[in-house]
């Protein structure tokens, strides 16, 4: 469902920005395999799910997972399936389990005590529908009193709070300057549907859309008692059409150079005047003594939005907008009224998923209980041997990456250098944090969700806010342990793998070397990759933005950058509806970059010897059908829509492709001239 996001460019680059995705096409159950045994087939890949009929050089995704491909039946529930959903849903199920034996006991400690209450607030449905719209009341009362642009002010202030949206948002991230600072970062938010191009574009099909989104919001807007609903509604899309106007496209967003602009406090309302800058940060509690502005045009059209558009259409936009972000946490109507929009026409969701798993999404973040559920994640699902195994992983895809960087021929030796200092000062952090998040003061019931979600808004703002001031928190980790994801912080210069990937398909200590290289091997250098890519490579070795490269070094990494975009740009997923390959760039680069250290890690680790053929399916065969099957995947149009309006990352399965730019691929699978896939070897991109 629609979330309350903040539309600034954060330098954090994450592996799948969906982070829902199968291991096994028949069952979500979670699965252990016997000792010494590999979990998917005899050596790690499911040889089941292959399609031999097609030759690997026309479709390799579907040759590695094409007899899946064509007998999986969606579930109502999903909008896409594949191997990170397969892993989401089991930690869903661990997590569900974790939680149903805490509620079931009495003897419970204060964390404990906070899940017990939260999750019985959430599923208690019968209560729930008895409020209807009473949790939000005093928001919406204070929406219906707005009666000049000071009050609109305090309430886009209080959004972070309240659930509602504002057109100028932020959070506190780090100074990319100084990345010992922490520092706020401002931009343009607002909007309700996926992405400007939403409002823009004049095709049928975003026309329907856009159709079907004023009626949605008139019957939210009835939910609120407003009768003119559709007329209504009609202002409110004419209001977010001229906010997509005056907002930057998503990959103008990426660029790192165009958001970095820093201001002192005291300038700000020089630089962006009409707009009561005390008053908003006044409503977050923040000190802010200087902020980045990541998106400076955008702001100022945002500013220019709230002095013109009448007060009257705000106050619609924000009561509409409090009801939809809320919708999750009110009565089953107002839920389902939501979800006929975001679920069904938006995304292609046939139903809503189950309460429970519901339940356990809204409590999993780091911004809710998510650690205080982790940290028993952990001691029941996560063994130290393979965090261990892991970090050995990652030191042999550091020893690839600093021999490929030694070989790069485009690169000079000044460069290199810098290159070198980066990449040694990569910190990994694997499973868990070390120092884990703490509750203390925090206060739950077991009857009331929104003022629970409240509570914990609150609880970390702050947190945050007593924070602001200190010197950064290296110790903080952005996903919780039970997320089944990896990223990269550039600011801190560190890569995070989370206890719940390190699973098959990505990582099994006991399948076959090949498997391993092929799935968690890529998704080390992937991230690794993100610190070289088009934009994290802008900041150093200490996490600081600035340019370390030569000119010369850098013009030709930029040419290979815009060869590897336009590549991408080519796949066309839906008719007229292409991939972003300019937006997708940076996890492209972290694609490509990663399967070609994570084969040279696996070539280090064979000492020189022949890896043996198994099951008929030599090493560099496993290794590559490896990284394919960790991207198989089925969608629908509307979420495959989606994904190439709103997403950083490439659908999966054109990520399965990648391969197509490395030689050992070709030789593998013996790849020729008039293959669909074919690129004449100075086509195929090599940066990494």
């Amino acid at each position: 469902m629609k979330k309350s996001l903040v539309a600034i460019a954060l330098a954090a680059s994450f592996l799948t920005a969906c982070g829902t995705s199968d291991v096994n096409n028949s069952s979500n159950a979670a699965v252990t395999a016997p000792a010494g045994k590999a979990e998917l087939g005899s050596f790690g890949v499911d040889l089941s799910a292959r399609n031999e009929s097609i030759k690997p050089g026309d479709d390799f995704f579907m040759y590695a997972s094409g007899t899946w491909y064509d007998n999986y039946v969606m579930p109502a529930d999903k909008t896409r399936f594949g191997a990170f959903t397969g892993l989401a849903e089991r930690s869903e199920k661990q997590v569900k389990e974790i939680i149903d034996d805490i509620a079931s006991r009495q003897d419970l400690n204060e964390e404990e005590q906070l899940i017990a209450d939260f999750y019985h607030a959430y599923m208690d449905t019968e209560t729930i529908n008895k409020q209807g719209i009473t949790p939000i009341k005093p928001t919406l009362e204070q929406i219906d009193a707005i009666k000049s642009t000071a009050d609109l002010t305090k309430v886009f202030g209080q959004a972070w709070l309240t659930g509602a949206s504002s057109p100028i948002a932020g959070g506190m991230w780090f100074n990319r300057l100084d990345p010992n600072q922490y520092e706020m970062s401002i931009g343009a938010s607002g909007l309700g549907l996926p992405d400007r191009s939403y409002y823009l574009e004049e095709s049928e099909r975003f026309a329907k859309i856009r159709t079907a989104y004023v009626d949605h919001i008139a019957q939210m807007l009835a939910f609120a008692g407003i009768k003119d609903g559709k007329s209504r509604a009609e202002a409110i899309l004419a209001l977010e059409t001229k906010m997509a106007e005056g907002q930057w496209p998503r990959e103008k967003r990426r660029n790192r150079d165009l958001t970095l602009n820093q201001i002192k406090r005291a300038d700000l309302a020089k630089t962006y005047p009409g707009f009561d800058w005390d008053l908003y940060f006044k409503q977050t509690g923040y000190q802010v003594p200087q902020l980045n502005i990541a998106q400076p045009e955008p702001v100022n059209n945002m500013i220019t939005l709230i002095n013109e558009q009448s007060l009257n259409v705000w106050q619609d936009y924000l009561t509409f907008h409090t009801l939809s972000n809320n919708a999750d946490l009110l009565a089953e109507d107002i839920y389902n009224t939501n979800f006929a929009f975001y679920g069904k026409i938006l995304s292609g969701q046939e139903e809503p998923r189950p309460r429970w798993k519901r339940a356990v999404s809204e409590m999993s973040g780091t911004q809710s209980l998510g650690f205080a559920i982790g940290k028993v994640y952990v001691a029941r699902y996560f063994p130290e041997s393979s965090k261990k195994q892991m970090a050995e992983l990652v030191e042999n895809l550091r020893t690839a990456m600093g021999q490929r960087i030694d070989n790069l021929d485009w690169m000079s030796d000044e460069t290199k250098v810098n290159a070198h200092a980066k990449l040694a000062a990569f910190n990994p952090k694997i499973g868990y944090p070390d120092v884990w998040q703490e509750f203390d003061g925090l206060t739950l019931t077991s009857d009331n969700l929104v003022s629970n979600v409240k509570n914990l808004r609150q609880f970390f703002r702050e947190d945050s806010v007593a924070k602001e001031l200190k010197k950064t928190d290296r110790n903080r980790w952005g996903m919780t342990p039970q997320r089944v994801n990896a990223y990269y912080n550039s600011s801190f210069n560190e890569i995070v793998f989370p206890a719940a990937i390190l699973q098959p398909p990505f990582f099994d200590p006991n399948a076959d070397p090949a498997v391993n290289y092929g799935g968690i091997g890529a998704v080390i250098g992937h991230e690794m990759g993100h610190g070289f890519d088009d934009q994290g490579s802008k900041s150093d070795a200490n996490g600081i933005q600035r340019n370390w490269w030569t000119d010369a070094d850098r013009a030709a990494f930029e040419a290979k950058a815009d060869k590897l975009a336009a590549q991408y740009s080519q796949y066309e997923p839906i008719p007229d509806n292409f991939v972003n390959g300019r937006n997708s760039l940076g996890e492209n680069i972290g694609d490509v970059g990663g399967l070609a250290m994570a084969y040279h890690a696996y070539k280090l680790s064979l000492n020189g010897k022949e890896a043996p053929v198994i099951d008929g399916v030599t090493g560099d065969q496993r290794f590559f059908l490896a990284w394919a099957q960790v991207w198989k995947e089925k969608r629908t149009e509307q979420s495959m829509l989606n994904q190439l309006r709103a997403g950083t990352h490439a659908p999966g399965r054109y990520r399965a492709l990648a391969p197509r730019n490395h030689d050992a691929w070709y030789k593998a699978f013996d790849v020729q001239p008039g293959d669909k896939l074919y690129l004449p070897e100075d086509e195929r991109v090599r940066i990494w």
